[in-house]
């Protein structure tokens, strides 16, 4: 499984180890508490419809880059600092992926997995 970021039909990918937090505990827990992730990892918060979609930093230890999507659009992109930051957005999906991963994506782009 990979995450594709394709602004404008030249795609490239954005993680090639992508993870799954699909329950509600796996969800509530995100990244907290982990040390570190790969350069190349996203984790993907799948949801059954677009609502406003909550994201906070606590216990998380590393700067987070985080897209909103709603159908493959990118509704919001944030950078998140360790500890203390938040973001929301309106989201089917949200994608967590190391800090400065996402820094060429902008709203309006398309990203999408792929097998």
């Amino acid at each position: 499984m990979h995450l594709v970021h394709d602004p404008d039909g030249a795609a490239r990918p954005l993680a090639t180890e992508v993870e799954y937090a699909e329950s509600i505990l796996e969800q509530g827990r995100g990244l907290m508490f982990r040390s570190s992730i790969p350069d190349d990892y996203a984790l993907v918060f799948p949801f059954d419809h677009a609502s406003r979609q909550f994201i906070h930093m606590l216990f998380v230890r590393f700067p987070l880059d985080v897209l909103w999507l709603v159908d493959e659009e990118v509704q919001a992109v944030e950078t998140l600092q360790p500890w203390r930051s938040v973001g929301y957005a309106t989201a089917d999906t949200v994608i967590e992926l190391p800090g400065g991963t996402a820094s060429d994506v902008s709203e309006g782009d398309t990203v999408r997995l792929e097998s």
